[in-house]
């Protein structure tokens, strides 16, 4: 039997480790490595289903030159030829490279010494832009540096734990349960500061439910407690903090009224803030993907500097990234206004040092355009030649429908990709990229541990990594010699290299100690790893990378969001993520179990507001904003306020196209960070009113003809949500084209006067496809429906199981595949009253644990039932 071989997930940035054993036969079964210092053999629901999206459906796995395949050399010539004229004849400011945190850090270091150091342009951004851009400037402004303090074992290691802005139940899975462990065995205590109540709140203490945008009000509040309590460390402010004085003064002309909360929660949060020692504070989208997002990253600063509380075991700020190499990004410069090895592009010193490192042609002396700035700059023509690689930008930029637009505009596009998605349809050249399994490198999660990514399939078709192919534009542009890699190592080798200049410039990130490493064989390590530091924690006794070496606290006047709700966009939206996909579900799409928990875009609304629109639960509404619209499902919950709806952000134009939810999203940024604000664009609701309903199944692809639609694998098939203003003259022959079967029997059962409709295309006997059309949402067993596609007879038009058949209902636990009615039945039978007695039953929630939330809210609404 073939050992399993160790590499880490492609997720977030958790960073768990996982052990791969390759089937033979392209496949390969996944689980959690129990040695790795990030998991210790956890995994989540989309880690566990990795084996299930590695096949080649939708691959792309040749270059694709204006649509037409075409080889390598005439591509890379392509490509190398469009950049050196654009170039030449209107400067390297003209060109940009937009990346991902997607990439490995051998890939992005290449594509940043190429554009930064030969080129000569800082017009490369990155996704990561749209997730930690915020806690970078905020880092920066305070450390002198990019530095993250801590490590996740302060999370086991505080009494108390402060969740500001992060769903960390749905978002950071494994983190979440290492958290919810150190509560069960030492009493640790969690608050929850998010306007919305998530899956994380249920494993809270208390909720601070604040108004959307007032979380630096509520620091500046902690930050006046401390001082008024005596809880300031005035030791380690003596010695190693400035601006003190001006931070506390700033902080008391604040208002804590502000955040809408109430004086007992409030005064209770502040109590536990202030006298427990060991705090740590984990902060993630909430706080970073906001137009004052760097002010509230400093605003948390503030009160862990003004305490002492960073740098020791158990306490500190630590900011959780959304994907598996955005710290690898940051590492590299990716960013527009950064250098390699967390130098600065703005500094001449540092530009000296990386510029003779590199014996390079060209430096950049200013920042770049970051990403918002970026696309703009290429819709306006300023822009002429763009590369994309791994990344969506045309479904996840704000303002998603003029980022396509300006895509379309620009004079040559390439984008390097692993499937086709909203934006290599708007590409000039597509060069086919491997994929996780079949390119090697390194990435490092959210506490600076680097991991390596192995390779255990072989590249499928032409597809190359990344780093070959930019090595190859690099050398048909006359810079071979620079780029002469013979492998991944090489690559590393040199970063690392590289890394030893900044730390004699006295710079934070030096992994100078890993440039000789056996590459194959490298275990997770924690930077740095030089001659003066190996991993650990920062700033426990100071030492900060500013001038003065002293850390900077910063005066902060809390903003609201940019934009006004008023009466024509009387809503205030705030977008994220689900529990089991992934971006925008180019990976997790193709893994049928991750789609059956939520198979479609959806709008949480409060039932206040819901009932004043005549909203009715699962029908569907129009949101709209000065920029866009989508149509999502309607989901009445009063877990969004009055006055706030929630919509998350993974459809794109392959699987909902009226769900792209960012075409809704205002273009607003940052000002210090250009971060996007993504949590608070204005918006309104109305009820869109279709004149149909359908949900339909196929063992084929379906091709939907509707006013809104949203399709999604199911095992054996797909299934997909439907709805239109207009039903067709003839529901046979809609249902032969939507499934491109003409010639398959139908079978239908039709009540004309209530508007249903239920029809079965066959072949041989058994069931290729169903329709289902009703003029309310159609109502059956979805799963048991999808099920009986390529099953003999047409018993699914029933839409229910027969007598003795079991549904199982929507699936509630991902990992181990076990639905809603599964559960509930259990817990009737069995007369189950804990999450862990549904465990020992059923295995539920025993993996990675983010269905417990949904588990101990079934458990609570039998409780209530029987009162």
């Amino acid at each position: 039997m073939t050992a399993p071989l160790r590499t880490t997930c492609p997720y977030c940035g958790v960073g768990c480790g996982v052990l791969v054993t390759p089937d033979g036969r392209g496949g390969a079964s996944v689980k959690g490595d129990p040695d790795h210092p990030a998991n210790f053999g956890r995994l989540c629901s989309k880690g566990t289903a990795l084996g299930e999206t590695l096949g080649l459906d939708q691959r792309t796995l040749t270059p694709l030159i204006g649509g037409q395949a075409g080889s390598w050399d005439t591509a890379l010539d392509l490509v190398a030829s469009r950049f050196a004229d654009s170039i030449r004849d209107h400067g390297p400011d003209s060109v940009a490279f937009y990346l991902s945190g997607q990439m490995l850090t051998e890939d992005y270091y290449a594509a940043n010494k190429l554009i930064k150091g030969y080129i000569g342009t800082a017009n490369v951004d990155t996704n990561s832009r749209l997730c930690m851009a915020s806690s970078v400037a905020g880092h920066k402004r305070a450390f002198g540096s990019d530095t993250v303090p801590g490590t996740y074992e302060d999370i086991e290691e505080a009494d108390l734990v402060v969740l500001v802005g992060s769903n960390l139940a749905w978002c950071h899975p494994v983190l979440y349960q290492r958290l919810a462990a150190a509560k069960q065995a030492r009493g640790t205590k969690v608050v929850v500061i998010d306007p919305r109540r998530t899956a994380t709140c249920d494993g809270a203490d208390l909720h601070l439910a604040l108004a959307p945008g007032s979380d630096a009000a509520l620091f500046n509040a902690v930050l006046v407690a401390l001082a008024d309590r005596g809880a300031v460390d005035q030791s380690y402010v003596a010695q190693h903090v400035s601006g003190f004085d001006d931070a506390l003064a700033a902080a008391r002309t604040s208002d804590p009224a502000i955040t809408g909360l109430a004086v007992d929660d409030l005064d209770l949060f502040l109590d536990w803030f202030v006298t427990t020692e060991r705090v740590v504070t984990i902060y993630s989208q909430g706080i970073n993907q906001s137009s004052s997002g760097t002010d509230k990253v400093n605003a948390i600063l503030n009160c862990h500097l003004a305490t002492g509380r960073i740098g020791r075991p158990g306490m500190g700020p630590l900011s959780v990234t959304g994907q598996p190499n955005a710290m690898g990004g940051r590492e590299v410069g990716g960013m527009a206004n950064t250098l390699a090895c967390h130098l600065e592009i703005e500094n001449p010193a540092h530009r000296r040092g990386v510029q003779a490192f590199w014996q390079s042609p060209a430096m950049p002396d200013t920042s770049g355009l970051k990403a918002v700035d970026l696309f703009q700059a290429a819709g306006e023509g300023r822009i002429k030649a763009l590369w994309i690689i791994h990344t969506n930008p045309a479904v996840s930029m704000p303002d998603a429908d003029a980022v396509a637009s300006a895509i379309k505009a620009c004079d040559f596009v390439v984008v390097s990709d692993v499937t086709r998605t909203d934006t290599t349809r708007l590409a000039d050249v597509i060069l086919p990229a491997t994929v996780w399994g079949e390119k090697s490198g390194t990435v490092t999660n959210s506490d600076r541990t680097i991991s390596r990514q192995r390779a255990f399939l072989p590249a499928p078709g032409q597809a190359r990594d990344d780093w070959r192919m930019i090595a190859d534009v690099a050398a048909r542009m006359g810079w071979g010699d620079a780029f002469d890699w013979a492998d991944p190592a090489a690559v590393f080798a040199e970063y690392a290299q590289l890394s030893g200049v900044a730390g004699d410039l006295g710079g934070d990130f030096d992994i100078s100690g890993l440039a000789q490493v056996d590459y194959d064989t490298l275990p997770p390590t924690r930077w740095p790893v030089s001659a003066g530091k190996t991993g650990g924690r920062f700033f426990a006794n100071g030492g900060f990378y500013t001038p003065d070496a002293r850390a900077h606290m910063l005066p902060i006047t809390p903003r609201p969001p940019a934009t006004r709700t008023g009466a024509r966009y009387p809503f205030r939206l705030n977008t994220g993520r689900v529990r089991d996909h992934w971006h925008t579900m180019t990976r997790t799409a193709l893994a049928p179990r991750l789609n059956q928990h939520i198979a479609e875009p959806y709008l949480e609304i409060h039932p206040v507001d819901a009932a004043d629109l005549g909203l009715a639960p699962a029908t569907l509404a129009c949101v709209s904003s000065p920029t866009g619209q989508a149509i999502l499902r309607v989901a009445i919950t009063d877990r969004v306020q009055q006055g706030q709806v929630f919509a998350p952000m993974h459809w794109t134009g392959d699987t909902a196209p009226t769900g792209r939810i960012d075409a809704v999203v205002a273009a607003v940024t940052d000002p210090v960070s250009g971060q996007p604000e993504s949590k608070a664009t204005v918006v309104a609701i109305k009820a869109l009113n279709p004149a149909w309903y359908g949900f339909a199944v196929s063992a084929g692809p379906i091709t939907p003809d509707a006013t809104y639609w949203a399709r999604a694998r199911h095992a054996g098939g797909w299934r997909c949500e439907l709805a239109g203003q207009t039903p067709p003259a003839d529901w046979e022959s809609y249902a032969r084209a939507l499934f491109n079967l003409p010639d398959a029997t139908c079978l239908s059962v039709i009540d004309a006067k209530r508007g249903t409709y239920r029809l079965a295309l066959m072949a041989e006997g058994r069931t290729l496809a169903a329709l289902f059309i009703a003029p309310d949402p159609v109502q059956l067993a979805r799963g048991h429906v999808a099920d009986q596609v390529g099953q003999a007879g047409a018993a699914l038009l029933a839409g229910r199981p027969g007598a003795g058949m079991p549904d199982p209902g929507p699936t509630v636990c991902a990992c181990l595949n076990i639905g809603l009615h599964t559960i509930t039945a259990a817990i009737a039978a069995q007369n189950l009253t804990s999450v862990a007695q549904i465990g020992a039953a059923l295995q539920a929630g025993t993996n990675c644990g983010s269905c417990r939330p949904e588990l101990a809210a079934l458990l609570g609404q039998r409780l209530e039932a029987a009162e």
